[in-house]
């Protein structure tokens, strides 16, 4: 059996429904992995609460309905993270929130981790859209493990199939519907409603931030872009290598005309021949994506010696995301490689559009 002792960076639903899953799968974690997860540290926007024996998921999910934080866990707190997160911790699930602009608090805590030689479990894109390839430098540096499939379509595990699965695969395309909001925004228009009612509708249920700016820009999808693309092609590309366009000038009208004709609009990520683009497309009825609704996402991987695949995934609540992070940890502590092609490019080197 390996007692890992891990700390959970971000105390918002990702991490509850971690807990959740911690709570109800451990026996079988045991069983089947020979592994016990140990949570030692919890972090959250006040600071950090630090308990080598350990916190019960059970606990602290009483703790955090009850409106607590991690000052009052009654445990050892400080307002800043350990020196030495090492000394700690083995692995942390990172799922502070995104910020795009400095990444921060989650960049700070991820390169400080691996520098230590921690493993890190991200469901935060932040880091990654960042600072993606020197946080794999400091993995590789230190023997960290560094898993993210969280991080693109929650509990759709795009990145192990492209990375683990398509063996001596060239992808030639990518194409994917990767911002549930949008969808919810445009299926609105087509019945009727104006962009701004349709957007109140989204804030009003929960389904857009305060700040929608993120989905409706394009750039959610963009970041999903751009992960996708750094993890499976060997490319060191920056979201400036992508042309993103938004849904925000969309029309009633054009939304309306389309359906009309046959045709649906959707929020269209895609990379062939070295172009990268995020923009509103009029798909027909019959594409699969055009079939990615409400709250689906969907990618399709284009391959020389494997064909078209498609994936496809409902996700209303984070419970998948969550799940995504354990698989990545289980991944990471069972020292199960993502095989043939690594972060630092394809194998010979090619270049795969």
């Amino acid at each position: 059996m390996k007692k890992i002792r891990v700390g959970l960076i971000g105390y918002g639903a990702v991490n509850q429904n971690l807990l959740r899953i911690l709570q109800d799968k451990q026996e079988r974690l045991l069983a089947e992995y020979e592994l016990q997860l140990q949570i030692v540290l919890v972090a959250d926007s006040r600071g950090f609460a630090i308990d080598a024996q350990g916190f019960e998921p059970a606990a602290l999910l009483r703790h955090k309905a009850a409106g607590g934080c991690t000052a009052d866990l009654g445990a050892r707190w400080s307002h800043r993270a350990p020196e030495r997160l090492a000394e700690h911790c083995d692995l942390i699930f990172e799922a502070s929130p995104v910020n795009l602009k400095t990444g921060e608090p989650g960049l700070s805590l991820v390169r400080a981790a691996l520098a230590d030689g921690v493993s890190v479990v991200l469901a935060n894109k932040g880091p990654l859209v960042l600072a993606f390839h020197e946080l794999h430098e400091l993995a590789a540096a230190s023997g960290a493990g560094l898993r993210y499939s969280a991080t693109v379509c929650g509990g759709l595990p795009v990145l192990n199939i492209a990375r683990r699965d398509m063996v001596l695969g060239r992808i030639t395309r990518v194409r994917g519907v990767f911002n549930s909001t949008t969808n919810f925004i445009l299926e609105s228009m087509r019945d009727g409603k104006s962009f701004a009612a349709a957007l109140d509708e989204a804030q009003r249920r929960g389904i857009a931030e305060a700040d929608p700016s993120l989905d409706i820009g394009g750039w959610d999808t963009a970041n999903k872009l751009l992960i996708i693309l750094n993890s499976v092609t060997g490319e060191r590309l920056q979201l400036k290598d992508i042309q993103v366009s938004g849904i925000a000038d969309m029309t009633i009208q054009r939304v309306q005309a389309e359906q009309a004709a046959g045709r649906v609009i959707r929020l269209v990520a895609e990379a062939s021949e070295g172009r990268y683009t995020v923009a509103p497309v009029a798909l027909e009825a019959t594409d699969f994506l055009a079939q990615c609704n409400g709250w689906e996402m969907a990618l399709e991987y284009h391959s020389d010696i494997y064909g078209i695949s498609y994936h496809k995934l409902w996700e209303r609540e984070p419970a998948p995301t969550a799940a995504s992070m354990l698989r990545d940890a289980v991944h990471i502590l069972s020292g199960e490689s993502l095989s043939h092609r690594s972060h630092t490019g394809w194998v010979g080197k090619r270049r795969p559009w």
